[in-house]
């Protein structure tokens, strides 16, 4: 019996939708939980995107090298449509997949948290730390 590949081809974004990053991967599960533990070094842990707003699955390998190549020269207001389609209210779909609930949370190291806080932006934050 011939176990059936799955690729999965996806979009991550910060807490505040204005960081996009997109990527492919054989276990999206594994894959998102490494971004939100920030697991593995890059991108995503230093602009803290770690938040799936967007996937899609296939059997071939090369299709979903090619649809990650084709996504990422897109500009970003195709990117947004993406999204929309599937997901308006740009939820994170990490536990629609099966990532742990307690990793849905942004992390957060400063108190109170700039990301949780009402009328706080990512970008005023990043601002007053430098």
């Amino acid at each position: 019996m011939v176990k059936e590949r799955r690729y999965f081809v996806y979009l991550l974004t910060n807490w505040s939708n204005e960081v996009m990053y997109v990527g492919m991967t054989n276990d999206i599960i594994r894959r998102v939980y490494e971004h939100k533990t920030k697991t593995v070094k890059g991108f995503t842990e230093k602009y803290n995107v770690h938040k799936l707003v967007y996937f899609e699955e296939t059997s071939d390998v090369a299709a979903a090298i090619g649809r990650e190549k084709e996504i990422k020269k897109w500009r970003r207001e195709k990117k947004n449509a993406l999204v929309m389609q599937t997901n308006p209210e740009w939820r994170d779909l990490g536990g629609e997949i099966g990532v742990p609930a307690r990793h849905l949370e942004p992390p957060c190291h400063f108190e109170p948290c700039p990301e949780r806080s009402e009328g706080s932006s990512e970008k005023s934050w990043r601002s007053e730390k430098s």
